[in-house]
């Protein structure tokens, strides 16, 4: 488990950065053995990946949950272990996807970690005959060694353990495994490199196919045999390539000559065949650890009997839920950072008279225990999109009806889900992972009808600002800082470094949107924050840019009020063919602009119309009505406040929010002319403007009524006319 001391609780791995601290705090988190809840994520593996196709989320996201994941196909090898006292047939599986290097396998890694390696009493007491002096790290024996290996490598965090170019270090556990394909015995190592967290915590060593594990055997003085024909240029090392394969073969298996995929195919059935080993598919994603150490959580629905205090019991369906009790401290109890040999205490361990609890299971009333780990603030979050579709029901989680209706599938085959949602791209390891396993186990259970919780997904990008810190490297409030004559920043007058980041309250650099409004208003805000420029990729910040966007609001207004007679200028009159087209062709590119979330140049279009009304407005002292009301509807997402009262205004009840979007009438949309090349004999003769969507009949007939076009053809016989409409015709005689 990730045991963090400086916060009192344990962690998920996507909860600790890659630099082995809290996401939270940024404390030290260490690898403890504890016994902790876990949802079992992992059997949903194939399903996170392979769905991942069915949604329609940017690529560059999928790609990332992929890895994450980390699937990878292989087998499992059994290794029979000797030298460790009392346990007879003891022995460790290692997972590979290459089986068939098994015949190059000279020695075998386990993290330091292992449940083998728990109790170091059971190792050897004395260093075995023949031990190099460089596996011993100048112990006295296998125990010693082992311990304070184990105790070095818990100060480290994974990046440090699995570094590249990191110098190789580890110890012999005075153990041996035989090789289940030859029967070799192999020394057995601890290594930091190997992590509990990945595969079984446990790996044969290639060295001469594996860089990690050459380094090691180079540094250890380990043998090498390789496996795998290197090319003829090949100067040493590890070769990772293709080639086909050499010194793999035994009295009962030959795998000289193949190529990788046969010999995988071959060496995994042969395992299976005799029973050492078996096919077997991975996951870099680890079980979802699920308890946490703090108050404000949903408490589990789990109590145990005192007398039996391991096993745990669920009580009846109908006793949950479980209230959280009254209490004085809601904090868990924390410890000095680097103290990793603490145990966690939570809150509710306090609250006594809550803990004990008399309950009548079958056997009569008794007191039992509660459960005082609480749930993570995913419980919640994963699932909360189903209560906004059907928020006041109390007997299910969702009605049928209202699922289907919202998250049912759009397609055959469709997956269903939340039409859209937009977040940034550091919800795609935690809260989207997740959100995805919990839907799918409702899908299972029969509780939903769509497989996906999110069907689109769009990364919007940040809203950056400058930041400023003190001498210490701590931030400190940007709105307060001063800006000196000589180009320098000071607070509370000592000098601070400017730097820039993402606007939010870790940097102190938020700009208040109760400020923004009370100076221009929520819409402006809306607009600029619209307007600033493409919404998934990250823009700076600047107040004074707002007053552009509330220059075209008033500018909005006035063109449908008078301002000194507070009257309409709107006027019933049709409006002329250059109007049509503005109003139309800016319905068209909006449309399109808002679908695919480019708002900011759909204010672009916006404006425009604009300036084209205000210059009809100048020029015959009215606007139409059929060019305004499109156009207050076209603003009402961006700007609501102002388009309902504009709406008002001209005279329209029911909310400008209930209407439906313009759609552009295709006729106004057309070019006004074309012009259409013709040519007789290969050569430009004329050209005549035509509408740029007639048939290719009507073309040919236009032209060859053309003067221009008779004159050449006098005395010719026409063999044939190509039509290209609406761009040319050739003339062939």
């Amino acid at each position: 488990m990730n045991w963090c001391p400086g916060l009192g609780t344990v962690l998920a791995n996507e909860e600790v950065t890659a630099e082995g601290r809290s996401e939270r705090g940024n404390f030290p988190v260490f690898t403890r053995r504890l016994r902790q809840w876990n949802m079992r994520i992992t059997a949903y593996g194939d399903r996170l990946i392979d769905d991942l196709d069915r949604v329609d989320w940017p690529e560059s996201i999928r790609s990332m949950r992929r890895n994450w994941i980390g699937r990878a196909h292989g087998a499992q090898i059994s290794f029979p272990v000797t030298g460790l006292a009392g346990r007879e047939g003891a022995g460790f599986d290692v997972f590979t996807t290459r089986a068939d290097t098994l015949f190059g396998a000279t020695f075998c890694v386990l993290s330091p970690e292992h449940s083998l390696l728990t109790d170091v009493s059971a190792l050897p007491e004395a260093w075995p005959e023949g031990t190099h002096e460089a596996w011993t790290g100048g112990a006295a024996s296998p125990r010693e060694a082992v311990a304070a290996y184990q105790a070095r490598a818990a100060s480290l965090d994974e990046d440090e353990r699995t570094e590249e170019g990191r110098e190789k270090t580890g110890v012999f556990t005075g153990l041996f495994a035989t090789n289940p394909m030859d029967g070799r015995e192999s020394p057995v190592f601890t290594a930091d490199y190997v992590l509990m967290g990945y595969g079984t915590g446990a790996i044969m060593a290639v060295p001469a196919e594996d860089e990690r594990d050459f380094a090691f055997a180079d540094r250890f003085e380990s043998p090498v045999i390789r496996t795998v024909r290197p090319p003829e240029d090949f100067t040493g090392g590890a070769w990772t390539g293709e080639g086909e394969k050499i010194n793999s073969a035994s009295a009962d298996l030959d795998l000289n000559g193949l190529d990788k995929d046969e010999a995988k195919a071959r060496a995994t059935a042969y395992a299976e065949e005799k029973g050492f080993g078996r096919a077997r598919t991975t996951y870099r994603l680890r079980d979802w650890l699920f308890s946490r150490q703090r108050y404000w959580g949903e408490p589990f629905p789990i109590v145990y009997d005192p007398a039996d205090p391991e096993t745990p019991i669920a009580p009846p369906e109908s006793m949950p839920p479980v209230d959280l009790p009254e209490v004085a401290d809601f904090s868990p109890k924390t410890f000095d950072p680097m103290d990793a040999d603490t145990e966690p205490q939570t809150p509710l361990s306090r609250a006594e008279d809550w803990v004990e609890v008399e309950l009548d299971l079958g056997e009569g009333p008794k007191t039992y225990l509660r459960e005082t780990n609480t749930m993570p603030q995913w419980a919640g979050s994963s699932w909360y999109h189903l209560r906004y579709i059907d928020p006041t029901e109390d007997e299910v989680l969702v009605r049928p009806e209202n699922e289907k209706y919202w998250l049912g599938a759009r397609e055959e085959g469709g997956v269903g889900g939340v039409d859209l949602y937009v977040g940034g791209v550091e919800h795609a390891v935690l809260h989207l992972l997740y959100a995805r396993f919990w839907h799918k186990v409702l899908f299972d259970r029969g509780d939903v009808t769509s497989q996906e919780p999110f069907h689109r997904l769009f990364n919007q990008g940040y809203i950056q600002a400058y930041a400023f810190t003190d001498s210490r490297g701590v931030h400190v409030p940007a709105e307060e800082v001063v800006a000196e004559a000589d180009g320098t920043f000071t607070y509370q007058g000592e000098p601070v470094t400017q730097e820039y980041g993402k606007m939010g309250k870790s940097l102190k650099n938020a700009v208040a949107p109760d400020d923004m409004y009370e100076e221009y208003g929520a819409d402006t805000l809306r607009v600029y924050e619209m307007s600033m420029g493409p919404l998934d990729l990250s823009r700076p910040w600047e107040t004074r840019a707002v007053v552009g966007s509330q220059r075209f609001l008033r500018r909005l207004w006035r063109l449908v009020i008078d301002e000194e007679t507070g009257k309409l200028t709107v006027s019933d009159e049709p409006a002329d063919l250059p109007t049509k087209q503005a109003v139309h062709r800016t319905i068209d590119g909006v449309r399109r602009d808002m679908d695919r979330m480019q708002f900011n140049t759909a204010i672009a279009k916006l404006i425009e119309l604009v300036n084209h009304l205000t210059k009809r407005l100048t020029s015959t002292g009215s606007v139409p009505r059929e060019a305004v009301e499109p156009l207050v509807l076209m603003v009402s997402p961006l700007a609501p406040h102002l388009a309902e009262e504009l709406w008002v205004r001209l005279g329209r009840s029911g909310g400008v929010s209930r209407v439906a979007y313009p759609v552009a009438d295709p006729e106004p949309l057309k070019a006004d002319q074309v012009t259409c090349v013709v040519q007789v004999k290969g050569k430009v003769r004329h050209r005549i403007e035509v509408d740029p969507e007639i048939s290719a009949e009507d073309l040919e007939a236009a032209v060859m009524a053309e003067d221009r076009v008779k004159e050449p053809l006098e005395g010719q016989t026409v063999r044939k006319v190509i039509v290209r409409a609406p761009k040319i015709v050739n003339i062939v005689v």
